[in-house]
């Protein structure tokens, strides 16, 4: 499971407050962490702050690289702060994100054309939220010959059905599953990735829902998350989940991680 951590985020009012103060050490502490406990990512996102987003998310860039040697996803749709980011990081990053949005991939695209960066492609259109696993391959399908014709290599693309709320409509969890196993038998070697937590928003026990949606979409292989790698719980269905599905040669993660006192 490639793990993005979601925790750098100027929505949280812990990360507005060390954003605003330039509090390096609480940024480094939090990125750290999150690297830590398995983040193969850093997600930083200052688009709270919409004047100063540019110099806000080289800022964090910056800080969060200057902890723990890991690549960030640079989380904003305004192409001037991902160039502005890009300028400062070191490795390879990926571009969280471009969807089929007429403005945004037409602003999205030049800065990712022909280079080795990943790609969170998220399957959204100017129609609107996709409902169905049709309505998202029509999307997903436009956008990977678009991507690599632009020359992204398909490995480069983290393709992105959505999560919507179960609480909604209760075809959204199996919609979203079924559309993972049809991305990724339809274009091999491309990844997936979701912001999974979605799912239960406007439920109780979100949790539970969330580490078991985890769990099922794994099955038909998902590979990539934008989570809170810090949940124990969560990490553990995760090593659980890849095991059974045959993802874990000789189940050597789930026997680390069961050595490691870290399945719950």
């Amino acid at each position: 499971m490639i793990i993005v951590g979601e925790l750098i985020n100027s929505s949280r009012k812990v990360i507005a407050e060390a954003i605003m103060a330039q509090d390096v050490e609480t940024i480094k502490k939090v990125a750290s962490d999150q690297f830590a406990a398995g983040a193969d990512y850093i997600d930083v996102n200052a688009g709270t702050f919409v004047d100063e987003e540019i110099q806000y998310l080289t800022w964090l860039t910056k800080t969060v690289q200057s902890a723990s040697d890991v690549p960030c996803s640079l989380d904003s749709p305004d192409p001037n702060a991902l160039e502005a980011a890009l300028k400062v990081h070191k490795g390879t990053a990926m571009i969280n994100s471009i969807s089929l949005e007429k403005e945004r991939f037409d602003k999205i695209l030049p800065l990712i054309a022909g280079t080795d960066l990943k790609v969170v492609a998220l399957c959204m259109s100017d129609e609107g939220m996709p409902k169905t696993v049709d309505d998202r391959m029509r999307i997903a399908d436009k956008l990977v010959n678009s991507l690599t014709g632009k020359n992204i290599a398909l490995e480069n693309i983290f393709m992105d059905p959505l999560v919507q709320p179960l609480s909604v409509d209760g075809t959204f969890g199996m919609e979203f599953i079924n559309s993972i196993e049809k991305i990724v038998t339809t274009w091999p070697g491309i990844h997936t990735m979701c912001g999974l937590s979605n799912i239960s928003f406007g439920l109780p026990g979100r949790k539970f829902l969330n580490r078991t949606f985890m769990v099922m979409a794994i099955t038909k292989g998902l590979d990539g998350a934008i989570m809170n790698p810090l949940d124990r719980k969560m990490k553990a269905s995760i090593i659980a989940a890849e095991a059974l599905a045959g993802r874990d040669n000789y189940c050597m993660n789930f026997l680390k991680a069961f050595r490691a006192g870290e399945l719950e």
